[in-house]
């Protein structure tokens, strides 16, 4: 008896991670996604220094904030489902390495663009947050997209296929989405957050991308349920996630239009989040399908970790995750204001 109540116990403490872990990637996505988004459209919505400075001002009191998600994301598929984490990161190194030096070289050049006037310097390094923040904004869609569709994996979990194996047809579409819907959601942030010509202009980026975004997220949600029926996800999908997910998107133009920014910026973030909960619900109980055999898909019962490590890891949870989220939701709180092209410091709009 006491055998068939701890083998319960660690099923549920097994599900409770990989929800956890969920939830996770759906912070890291929604906060992280209008960062690439705001670095996508920084040439573009600004159009001179001060309004390229006002821009990335918008994020500079939480962009690196918004990355802690992603790092405790890693860290609780390593320590919870440690064979997922093998298999994923050594069969998606190149792809991974990638999103690791846009992410390092857009740090680096949000820091740096400001350590020095001259105009050719500030350019190259508003180049670099163009180009950071896009590489990784598609190459995320890229790698869920795999990891939902199947990798060729032998019976050790092991993957078999090189970086091109990865840039499959439906793979670069769910890198399409990504790409599309970070930018938009980085326009209705900056709609939302900035005054005057800025704000005009993100509004009028944020139209403009509206409808060819909430298309692709509906073809790319079609796709998946078409993949699914044909037997290439066993997951349970209650099927008003993904019809939400598409009327949100599809909602995001009138809100923008109707000079709703708040709502928008909702809908947005909740297109993301169900996009994403869409994705992980088709994959449960796997957790990286394999399309060499599907007996060798890796599941949440054959990678994870100890009972006792993760009975460990929910209590060091339950300590410490409302104080991370009380501390980040003051900084949102905080910086709220709307900036303008005029203001000089984060500390002047908070004046106003």
């Amino acid at each position: 008896m006491l055998a068939v109540v701890e083998q319960h116990g660690y099923w549920n403490l097994q599900t409770l991670w990989f929800g956890l872990i969920v939830v996770l990637w759906v912070g890291y996505f929604v906060l992280e996604g209008f960062d690439f988004g705001v670095g996508m459209l920084l040439r573009v919505i600004g159009r001179d220094e001060g309004e390229r400075t006002t821009v990335i001002r918008s994020i500079g009191p939480v962009w690196d904030g918004n990355e802690v998600w992603l790092l405790v994301a890693g860290g609780a598929t390593f320590a919870a489902f440690p064979g997922w984490y093998a298999s994923l990161f050594s069969g998606f190194y190149l792809a991974l390495f990638l999103i690791l030096v846009g992410l390092i070289v857009r740090g680096v050049a949000i820091e740096y663009r400001g350590k020095h006037g001259g105009e050719v310097w500030r350019r190259r390094w508003d180049t670099a947050i163009v180009a950071s923040s896009a590489v990784p904004a598609l190459l995320w869609g890229v790698a869920f997209g795999n990891i939902l569709q199947g990798v060729p994996l032998d019976a050790r979990g092991e993957y078999t296929g090189t970086l091109f194996t990865l840039l499959n047809p439906y793979a670069l579409f769910a890198g399409l989405v990504t790409l599309g819907l970070f930018a938009l959601h980085g326009a209705v942030f900056l709609a939302l957050r900035t005054t005057g010509e800025l704000e005009q202009r993100a509004r009028t980026v944020a139209l403009a991308l509206a409808l060819p975004v909430a298309g692709i997220v509906f073809g790319f949600l079609t796709w998946t349920y078409l993949n699914a029926v044909n037997g290439n996800g066993k997951g349970i999908v209650p099927g008003v996630i993904p019809i939400a997910a598409v009327l949100l998107a599809f909602v995001v133009g009138a809100l923008v239009r109707g000079r709703h920014e708040g709502a928008a910026f909702l809908a947005t973030a909740l297109t993301i989040a169900l996009i994403t909960v869409t994705i992980f619900l088709n994959l449960y109980p796997r957790v990286l399908v394999s399309s060499t055999n599907e007996a060798w898909s890796l599941t949440i019962w054959s990678t994870s970790s100890s009972h006792y490590t993760l009975g460990v890891m929910t209590v060091v949870a339950l300590l410490f995750t409302p104080v991370v989220l009380l501390y980040q939701g003051w900084t949102y709180w905080v910086f709220r204001h709307r900036l303008g092209s005029e203001s000089k410091s984060p500390l002047s709009a908070l004046t106003k």
